[in-house]
């Protein structure tokens, strides 16, 4: 586990105090599902999605979002070649192995949902055409608290993409005072050290063989059954799945050869919290209350 020491020493460079938001962010990248940080502007949102395209040997693909983004300024469009007399696919900021889609919710639906089939299916059909996505091809997208103006609430079919949600917070005394004496947000880290695209898909085969108890899969089917029997949104299929894989990841990168129930608590408020509250009527803090007191009324045996 060199390599996860090396990501977490240079990650606490940037992001002081904070390795437990760096190792939930690792733990769903090397699930294969996508990250949504929601905070507000100046806490290190986008440093974090600099650092991973910065410490792993991935190529970096940055959308900053805006209003008047268009679908095809993401995925890109076809050309008239006068000379071949044909329409050629030029490929747009989507094709790429780290999306970072900064301030996604300042776009309107239209553009948001662009990326919908691309972070479901891992490829994109344009014209009739259907062109795969890298193998890692990852999404961390930041978002402002809807309150702000200017923001447009992603719908809920957009939010159930996203794997996992959280925050960062803001930073502590020191790192702070090291912003303020160097007149900017933005620290620099000394990554000498890639992590490569092998080791990636070395630990995703290895987190494959992360033991489940059958104890467990019941316990996450019951917290799902008990969110479709309360007020509120009924969390899908879809966010158990990716409860489960975030889960042996995170059980992964703890050294631990099995999920334990600890695992399935920890995770599940950053995992279905904003699948359960209305986009337009929450936060996340809202919406982690509300997944905490699910854990609550949920039993862990049946």
């Amino acid at each position: 586990m060199n390599e996860l020491a090396i990501y977490l020493k240079a990650g606490n460079q940037l992001l002081t105090g904070k390795e437990e938001k760096l190792k939930l962010a690792l733990a769903n990248f090397l699930s294969g599902g996508h990250t949504l940080i929601e905070d507000v502007p100046g806490v290190g949102k986008t440093t974090l999605v600099k650092f991973f395209a910065q410490i792993f040997d991935l190529k970096l693909s940055r959308i900053q979002f805006t209003n008047d983004l268009l679908p095809s300024d993401i995925i890109g469009t076809s050309i008239y070649n006068s000379q071949r007399q044909e329409f050629n696919f030029h490929q747009g900021p989507l094709f790429g192995d780290i999306i970072m889609a900064d301030e996604l919710n300042r776009a309107p639906p239209k553009t948001q949902s662009a990326l919908l089939q691309a972070m479901e299916e891992k490829h994109i059909t344009v014209d009739g055409n259907t062109y795969e996505l890298p193998q890692n091809f990852h999404v961390i997208a930041t978002q402002n608290p809807h309150a702000q103006i200017g923001t447009f609430d992603l719908p809920e079919s957009q939010l159930d993409r996203f794997s996992l949600k959280m925050e960062i917070g803001y930073p502590d005394e020191q790192s702070t005072l090291t912003m303020l004496k160097n007149k900017s947000q933005s620290l620099e880290v000394d990554v000498k050290e890639k992590i490569s695209s092998q080791w990636i898909n070395t630990v995703k085969k290895e987190i494959e063989n992360v033991y489940v108890d059958d104890a467990l899969f019941a316990y996450i089917y019951r917290l799902l059954d008990n969110s479709r029997k309360s007020d509120g949104f009924p969390l899908s299929n879809r966010s158990g799945i990716d409860l489960i894989k975030v889960a042996k990841s995170y059980a992964f990168i703890s050294n631990e050869k099995s999920v334990l129930p600890e695992h399935i608590q920890y995770i599940f408020p950053y995992v279905v919290g904003h699948r359960l509250v209305h986009p337009g009527e929450s936060n996340i803090r809202v919406e982690q209350d509300k997944a905490q007191a699910l854990l609550a009324q949920t039993n862990v045996r049946a």
